[in-house]
Order: structure tokens, then sequence, then C-alpha cells
């Protein structure tokens, strides 16, 4: 199953900038550099899943020094119960882009 997300923020810069739209694949097996959508109690976030741990994924911005950025430096790993799926396509409103899966 598809779903669509909206980018806020530039925590994912360059890879991706706010008002980007992606489709997610909800429930997808995550690997370490896959890009991934995560509920979080503040609202959905976008995150490069960079470890699993005993925990859940350590999720990180790939834009460190982004104004607000919240991540697991923030936070913690995120369980994997909360991850909602990884991101497949930017779609809107740059040219598409796939997003493959990570190597592993």
């Amino acid at each position: 199953m598809l779903t669509a997300v909206s980018v806020v923020g530039d925590s994912m810069l360059p890879v991706l900038r706010p008002g980007d739209w992606l489709l997610v694949r909800r429930g997808a097996v995550i690997r370490p550099g896959d890009v991934v959508v995560a509920r979080r109690p503040h609202g959905l976030i976008v995150k490069r899943a960079f470890r699993l741990t005993e925990d859940g994924w350590w999720l990180e911005s790939d834009n460190q020094r982004a104004v607000g950025r919240q991540d697991s430096w923030n936070f913690g790993a995120v369980p994997a119960t909360e991850i909602v799926g990884r991101v497949v396509l930017r779609y809107w409103p740059r040219p598409f882009r796939r997003f493959p899966r990570a190597p592993g």
C-alpha cells in the first residue's frame, strides 16, 4: 500500500526540500540507508534509517545543521512499530526521483 507525505523543513537537504511530495510504501522492510517516514508524538517525520538497535531504528537527518532539526540524536531510537514505511518516490514539484532499496 502506498501513501503520500509532504516534506516540511530543511533537515533532509539536499536530497529532499520543503514542499516535496513523496510516495511511501507502508510496512516495507527497512534497511540502513533507506529514507523512511516515522510517527513521533509531534507528527510524522522523514529521516534516513541509520541502524537498527535493540530499541528500534536510529533515524538521522541528512542535514544535521538544519534549524529545528529533530532526529534520534534528540529522542533516541524509534520503535520499529512507529516506522510508517520506506520512501520510494519523490513526485512533486520537482522531477520524479526514485529511492531504490539500500544495499544489503
